[in-house]
């Protein structure tokens, strides 16, 4: 990591470079679809607890455009639309105030969401016609930005998996756009602007399943969310910036298997201490999860793919659309070479012999099911400066420009 991450409760210790390259990742996601109408979706069934991880319905709502303009698609908002033919200024017409039966409330549809292709060719034209900014000296050699978020609020939502169903999720700690709830659409997202991330152009919201401690079920909120935009290929050559709208997910909220010392995918202690065990130094009762020294807290790093098939904002399960590159390239099934957004979550507790489970796996109450999710929205002259300065120049950078 760069430096040290700010959060609320006060600055956090830097993660040493032995786990720069942690990766949680997990099993694709499970997508089920569900063909009901929004009306069936009850609040009872919401709340049957935070198991229910994944109930599907994906709506091809608005595509902002690049230029951050929103477009003049309908939201994701699972309002009826008016009845055409209704007149209540007229006697005898039907209308809801006379007992109408009120229309059909429009289920979201899932599938692939197709990127506006005149908006991105625009996009890649004026990042491609931006020259790089001079480096001040003692800039170092880090290919990456970052946004440092604060926690905003806490929902069973979820808008890209569940988009117009609320309360249809397990409970989300969201980060970033303020305004995000489970009716939230790209368009949305450039007209909410107010966020807890800084640089404040970044209008992205990020959210990953609520921690709760298990002793008291008490939910233990991240005290620092930094998100990073960086290269994880040693060339940069064909680096392109991130489409606006663009949705991805990683990790696998389906998985419930142990996550014992030395597991991958599991949360780990930070803190810059020569010798420091980031698998603590005593484990809790199902030792699940890590009880730390000192004034090590809980992290945990979560990776996103670094490569997009160039066409489609999201796809059926939020992954196929995207994949990570291999062998300092991507694949030809996904040529674009985009900045792979990674989470560095620092949690305000140290461990105990109870332990923690994530809203997505209350049973295990292991690590596994830890997820994330990525609903892009910045400045797209921001993003295209970013990412050609810091990204394909191949230079550190904090929330503002250059790190100095």
């Amino acid at each position: 990591m760069s430096d040290t991450m700010p959060s609320r409760s006060g600055s956090l210790g830097r993660f040493g470079g032995n786990k720069r390259n942690l990766v949680a990742t997990g099993a694709s996601v499970a997508v089920v679809v569900i063909a009901v109408a929004v009306a069936a979706v009850s609040l009872a069934e919401a709340s049957a607890g935070p198991d229910r991880a994944d109930v599907v319905a994906v709506a091809p709502s608005a595509v902002a455009a690049a230029s951050g303009a929103p477009s003049a698609s309908p939201s994701a908002s699972p309002s009826a639309p008016a009845s055409p033919s209704a007149d209540a200024s007229k006697p005898g017409t039907a209308g809801p105030e006379r007992g109408a039966a009120a229309p059909e409330p429009v289920v979201p549809k899932t599938g692939w969401i197709a990127v506006d292709q005149a908006a991105w060719n625009a996009q890649v034209a004026a990042y491609k016609a931006l020259s790089y900014e001079p480096v001040p000296a003692g800039v170092g050699n880090l290919p990456e930005f970052r946004a440092d978020c604060e926690y905003s609020h806490s929902l069973p939502d979820d808008p890209i998996v569940a988009p117009g169903l609320p309360g249809a999720s397990h409970m989300h700690s969201f980060f970033g756009n303020e305004g995000v709830d489970a009716g939230t659409g790209a368009d949305d997202l450039v007209r909410f602007t107010a966020t807890t991330c800084e640089p404040r152009q970044d209008h992205s919201s990020y959210w990953v399943p609520t921690l709760y401690d298990a002793a008291t079920d008490k939910p233990a909120e991240p005290t620092g969310f930094r998100v990073y935009y960086r290269s994880l290929m040693s060339d940069s050559a064909g680096q392109l910036p991130m489409p606006n709208g663009l949705r991805m997910i990683a990790g696998d909220a389906k998985k419930k298997t142990p996550t014992p010392r030395g597991a991958t995918g599991q949360f780990y202690c930070a803190y810059w201490e020569p010798g420091h065990d980031a698998d603590g130094i005593a484990r809790s009762t199902n030792g699940n999860w890590p009880i730390c020294e000192k004034q090590a807290y809980l992290h945990y790093i979560l990776q996103f793919p670094d490569c997009w098939d160039g066409k489609h904002l999201d796809s059926p399960n939020h992954k196929d659309h995207v994949a990570h590159g291999w062998n300092n390239a991507c694949p030809a099934s996904h040529p674009v070479k985009i900045p792979a957004i990674t989470f560095d979550i620092q949690y305000g507790v140290q461990g105990s012999a109870a332990g923690y489970y994530l809203a997505s796996d209350k049973d295990v109450r292991s690590a596994s099911s830890m997820h994330g999710d990525a609903f892009v929205m910045w400045d797209v002259d921001v993003m295209n400066t970013r990412t050609k300065n810091c990204v394909e120049q191949r230079r550190t950078c904090d929330n503002h420009g250059y790190l100095k």
